[in-house]
């Protein structure tokens, strides 16, 4: 029987806290795979909100974004960081405690491009099927890998790669396009999220106004936010927060303690401007979130 409870920053008290004696990387390490030449910044949100979190990241972009990705390095002060090669990150998933997938992977090689389907299967174009065929190898090649599955990649996998305790994190759109029957224009309910985190063995964070995170037995609804957090970047900022959490914590207390603490932050910087925030400042912003809910 399901449990449907609310979410808030008392649960926050479960979360891990580095030791005082901690050392080499017993706060965790993550890989982050995503990037393309039209969404640069992407991974880089994401970066920017797990680095925050866990000792080490690795970064895995394709080659054309290494310069963008050293300038953010470079001018952000960011030393918890290591930029690896597409080809390389095998060695460092190997090694990471959490791995996020899919942060500006693209589904299409241009605006407005589409799908066509032959006999049951998607065919996308040449930027969506390399998008496709790296999910799919990873997914399949690390299955007991903590997965944060984003973005492009939960727009064009299938099902059944998902693997046992992954991490979702589908907006309304990309729910009915990985889940659900083509129903974009509704809501889907807590029921309904936690029967398809149960069918796949998985957590769910679905990126509605109240949000829904389930695992299929205990399913979480989280009030708050607004309508800031509907501006480009801010999925990815909140993909990076629960990828840096899942590195230590269980997934289903990572993906709701991910989206409590970007809703917070979403509405103290509403008191502070309005809605005239954009991704950066929640990226910047959300451990102060972090540091008067949780660490004090």
């Amino acid at each position: 029987m399901m449990a449907q409870v609310s979410f808030d920053g008392r649960n926050l008290k479960e979360l891990w806290k580095p030791q005082e004696n901690s050392y080499g990387e017993d706060n965790g390490q993550i890989a982050i795979i995503g990037g393309s030449d039209l969404f640069t910044g992407a991974p880089l949100l994401s970066l920017v909100a797990a680095s925050r979190l866990v000792d080490m990241v690795f970064l895995a972009t394709p080659d054309e974004d290494k310069t963008v990705a050293a300038k953010m390095k470079l001018f952000s002060k960011l030393k918890s960081v290591i930029w690896v090669p597409r080809e390389e990150i095998e060695k460092y998933i190997e090694k990471s405690d959490a791995v996020l997938i899919g942060p500006g992977l693209m589904r299409y090689q241009r605006e407005g491009g589409s799908e066509v389907e032959i006999e049951n299967t998607k065919i996308y174009d040449k930027a969506g099927t390399e998008t496709k065929m790296l999910t799919h190898y990873l997914l399949s090649k690390f299955p007991r890998k903590q997965w944060v599955i984003d973005g492009g990649s939960l727009q064009v996998m299938d099902p059944k790669w998902i693997p046992k305790g992954a991490i979702l994190t589908p907006n309304k759109w990309e729910f009915e396009k990985l889940l659900g029957e083509g129903r974009a224009h509704e809501w889907r309910s807590a029921g309904e999220v936690a029967q398809e985190a149960r069918e796949y063995r998985c957590v769910i964070a679905y990126k509605v106004p109240q949000a829904i995170v389930s695992n299929g037995e205990v399913t979480y609804e989280i009030s708050g936010g607004n309508a800031g957090l509907t501006k480009g970047g801010t999925g990815d900022v909140l993909a990076g927060v629960i990828a840096g959490l899942a590195a230590k914590n269980p997934p289903l207390l990572a993906a709701a303690a991910g989206i409590w603490l970007v809703k917070k932050t979403a509405d103290l910087l509403y008191e502070k401007v309005g809605y005239a925030f954009n991704a950066d400042d929640l990226a910047e912003k959300v451990f102060e979130t972090y540091r008067r809910f949780v660490v004090s």
